[in-house]
């Protein structure tokens, strides 16, 4: 018969259900793990089959009793940890969101919203395309393993136990926030000034021939220079991407050697 005493138990704890804690705090947040397609059996299965692969190869833990206070705060420190990685490259992705929002409203299109599940809110048609057309150019990219793999790395980087929280990580992660504005802008520049072009060149003919009407004239013709410029610029989108998201993996690394406070 096996016997394990309470230390052995609060060892057993410490070593498997602290590491699970910052995994299932990633992947609630993480791109593509948090959609509302994939239910939560199966968040908590890639959670499970996850922490039972890396965690044997983990630096030692310290000893801690999970059930006092300084083993309820590690805990909590870990959800934290691992909702802030994942929640790092969420807002990266917001990115193509905020482009497909102005692209929409220099088209004329700013109307078009249906619900979206996953944000739980009015979207823009364009931003919603733009962001799936993301989402699978991160999948091609092998996205989902890269964020797996820089979870395995922060437990090397910032071991259980062995974090300190200071101002550092944080500012690091404010970084993100002049990304997402500034490469949703830079997304959406080329579409702004070929339909910035198309506004003059619509108020030239409207000059010109002012018994013409511009609003039956100029809501096609927006839109339809629009959905051109987009078919042909869809072939410059994944490179864009795929600069958008190596920053975002760059800033989330920075955060992931600030935690040790050091």
């Amino acid at each position: 018969m096996i016997t394990l005493t309470s230390a052995q138990i609060d060892a057993l704890l410490v070593s498997w259900f602290f590491p699970l804690a910052r995994i299932l705090g990633m992947v609630s947040t993480a791109p593509v793990f948090n959609s509302r397609a994939v239910p939560m059996r199966i968040r908590l299965t890639v959670g499970l089959v996850l922490v039972m692969a890396i965690a044997p190869a983990l630096p030692a833990a310290p000893a801690i009793q999970p059930g006092t206070w300084q083993g309820i705060a590690l805990f909590v420190q870990q959800i934290v940890i691992g909702l802030s990685i994942g929640l790092a490259m969420r807002i990266v992705m917001a990115a193509f969101d905020i482009a497909g929002e102005i692209i929409g409203l220099q088209m004329g299109l700013s109307f078009a919203t249906f619900f979206d599940p996953d944000t739980s809110a009015q979207t823009a048609v364009l931003g919603e395309l733009l962001g799936l057309l993301a989402t699978l150019v991160f999948l091609a990219l092998n996205g989902h393993l890269l964020m797996i793999d820089v979870l395995v790395r922060s437990f090397e980087i910032a071991p259980i136990g062995g974090v300190h929280f200071t101002t550092k990580p944080w500012a690091a992660l404010l970084q993100l926030s002049t990304l997402v504005f500034a490469s949703g802008l830079l997304i959406a520049l080329p579409m702004i000034a070929a339909l910035l072009i198309t506004n003059i060149a619509l108020a030239v003919l409207t000059r010109a021939a002012p018994q013409l009407n511009i609003f039956a004239v100029g809501f096609p013709v927006t839109s339809t220079v629009g959905l051109l410029l987009l078919i042909v610029s869809l072939e410059a989108f994944a490179p864009a991407v795929q600069h958008v998201l190596d920053r975002g993996f760059d800033i989330t690394a920075q955060f992931i050697r600030a935690l040790p406070g050091i």
